[in-house]
């Protein structure tokens, strides 16, 4: 399997705001080389990829649940917390939660834990 990076910059917030806005008015145009993904400081990058978080994508990639309930059983955290979590990792684009196929009728589509990168590469601006 190929493995894929995501690109992650860090900058200072103002820094971060300004390049929003400017991409926004059309004033600026990011490289398609350039990182997607932006922190404000390698502590905040730290705390996303901790060694518990680390584990936790090894144990979805290894494992394959089909859901955060199969998940929890895994891993031994609580739903609530693995939720969380799978949330804030979504967001830095490392994880996508997807709706498992419904087994039966009605009832919720079981949520899906799905790897997107197998590593990060970081650009930092001061």
């Amino acid at each position: 399997m190929a493995r894929r990076s995501i690109k992650v910059g860090i900058m200072p917030l103002r820094d971060i705001k300004a390049r929003t806005i400017a991409i926004a008015r059309g004033k600026y145009k990011p490289a398609p080389d350039e990182p997607k993904v932006w922190f404000t400081s390698l502590k905040s990058l730290a705390s996303v990829l901790s060694e518990d978080n680390q584990a936790l994508l090894q144990a979805i990639r290894d494992n394959n649940p089909e859901s955060i309930a199969e998940l929890e059983k895994i891993t031994g955290r609580a739903a609530s917390n693995l939720t969380r979590t799978l949330h804030t990792l979504e967001l830095y684009g490392l994880v996508e939660l997807r709706a498992a196929p419904v087994k039966g009728k009605g009832g919720r589509a079981p949520v899906r834990p799905v790897v997107l990168a197998d590593g990060v590469e970081f650009q930092l601006n001061f």
